[in-house]
């Protein structure tokens, strides 16, 4: 910030974009609305590093703190120990904008304070030690640093509510479509879901946000913060449920992976540490589908621009529906278009066998009749399959600590130990199925699942068969 000799002007230079550029105006008001003018000399912001593009309009309250400083309105040697953002109305109130609690934890670790809006002083309070200054304007913040007002630290906005979770015992019959669905959730798998419309594969990946566990302490913070980034976290709450997403399939790449004007993040970081869920998935653009494997093996996304390359974590669970041709019947003789099997083969292959291979668990979900419907016994209740669950997610942390893998999803093979008979039968999978080295990999994850839910230390044989059963198999491909 310089303040020099010349004609009056105010410039903002460091490769800003036209919302930065557009905060002189928003600076010049707010300062007249305080009763203060800009002095009639040259009056230059630089932003640094000069070849970085600035965006965003949480730019305006520091450039308004380097203007108070520079006339001396301001202690420069007090501002030097906060960092600062907010965007500033005419009148000189402060709004709330994106990223305040990343803001706030990477002040932290340079062991600065935090300057930022009022209503998200709950939210940034959450990066713990460190001091937060949340005016709710920009004359309230004058005063605390001039000694006539003191700004109370504002206290945690506390836990986000949990959702309405539809009940598992209201799906009659689909035993083993709700087997695979415990699995999923108990190892974090990826689950597909194949059947005619109306079938219950909506229904039943709507219940699987009810079967997961609370997220831990550090998750819980790691998820808020990328909803923070993305302008999502409602009211500073941190959020302790694992998110469920659910994009339509018109959404393109970019809001898929991370991107746009901002390289914000997309539903896979946004699902991070959750579930997104794709229905009709092979109406999805077939590159949108095609850049999601390698955030799935990786469990994260590099959003790659010109100016900046921004990775963001996206380790979530993927759980797709679908038909098995476009018209929706195949293998119902009555049912069927006249173009079965060839519809089925080609809808089908909208979907790569590289995205297919990272499928753990796949089910042919079949629709009930009426009679079947009225017979069926009440399941099993949420409440039931989520303590199963817990139980097996606490055996799986148990087993690699609080540094190791979340879930059985995230395991090397070198962990999972299996008896004899049951190496036996995984090797003979292998070469018979011909399954790929990461296809044998997730087999032996999902096997070591199925043992963790029975209360079993070492993989049997079982076990895997089980896990086989469930490896993918489309139908009419």
């Amino acid at each position: 910030m310089q303040i020099s000799a010349g004609l009056p002007t105010f410039l903002v230079v460091g490769l800003p974009d036209k919302a930065v550029g557009e905060a002189r105006e928003r600076v010049r008001a707010a300062l007249s609305a305080m009763g203060l003018a800009l002095p009639p000399r040259r009056v230059l912001v630089n932003l640094a590093p000069a070849d970085l593009l600035k965006e965003g309009s949480h730019f305006d309250l520091p450039i308004a703190l380097g203007v108070l400083a520079a006339m001396d309105v301001l202690p420069r040697d007090e501002l030097m120990g906060y960092a600062a953002l907010g965007e500033l109305s005419l009148d000189g109130t402060l709004n709330p904008v994106a990223g305040v609690l990343p803001a706030a934890i990477g002040a932290s670790t340079r062991d600065l304070g935090l300057i930022c809006p009022a209503a998200q002083g709950g939210e940034a309070a959450w990066a713990g030690r460190v001091d937060i200054l949340a005016p709710t304007d920009l004359l309230s913040l004058i005063n605390h640093f001039r000694g006539s007002q003191v700004l109370t630290p504002p206290e945690p906005a506390g836990l986000a509510a949990r959702g309405f979770d539809p009940e598992l015992a209201d799906v009659k019959g689909m035993e083993t479509a709700k087997r695979a669905l415990e699995i999923a959730a108990a190892g974090g798998h990826n689950l597909l879901l194949i059947g005619p419309p109306g079938a219950g594969k909506s229904m039943l990946a709507a219940r699987l946000p009810g079967l997961l566990p609370d997220l831990a302490p550090a998750e819980a913070l790691e998820v808020s913060m990328v909803h923070s980034v993305a302008g999502m976290l409602d009211g500073g709450r941190l959020l302790t449920r694992p998110p469920f997403r659910e994009p339509h399939h018109s959404a393109t790449q970019a809001a898929l992976t991370g991107g746009g004007p901002r390289a914000k993040p997309g539903e896979v970081s946004l699902a991070h540490r959750g579930v997104l869920f794709l229905d009709e998935l092979p109406e999805f653009p077939k590159h949108a589908l095609e850049s999601l494997r390698q955030p799935m093996e990786s469990g994260r996304t590099t959003v790659a621009r010109a100016a900046a390359h921004i990775t963001y974590p996206a380790r979530f669970q993927l759980v797709a529906a679908m038909n098995p041709c476009r018209c929706g019947y195949l293998g119902d003789g009555a049912r069927e278009c006249g173009r079965a099997p060839r519809c089925g083969e080609d809808y089908q292959h909208r979907i790569s066998g590289p995205l297919l291979d990272r499928v753990d668990l796949t089910v042919e979900v079949q629709p009930a009749s009426a009679s079947e419907l009225a017979r069926a016994p009440t399941g099993e209740p949420t409440a039931t399959v989520a303590a199963r669950v817990a139980r097996a997610r606490m055996t799986q942390r148990a087993r690699h600590g609080e540094a190791g893998p979340v879930s059985n999803a995230e395991v090397d093979t070198k962990d999972i130990h299996l008896v004899a008979e049951a190496q036996a039968l995984a090797g003979q999978a292998m070469d018979r199925l011909r399954l790929s080295p990461r296809g044998y990999t997730r087999v032996l994850r999902v096997s070591r699942t199925i043992a963790d839910l029975a209360g079993a230390e070492i993989v049997g044989r079982i076990h895997v068969a089980e896990a086989l059963a469930f490896r993918h198999r489309m139908p009419g491909r």
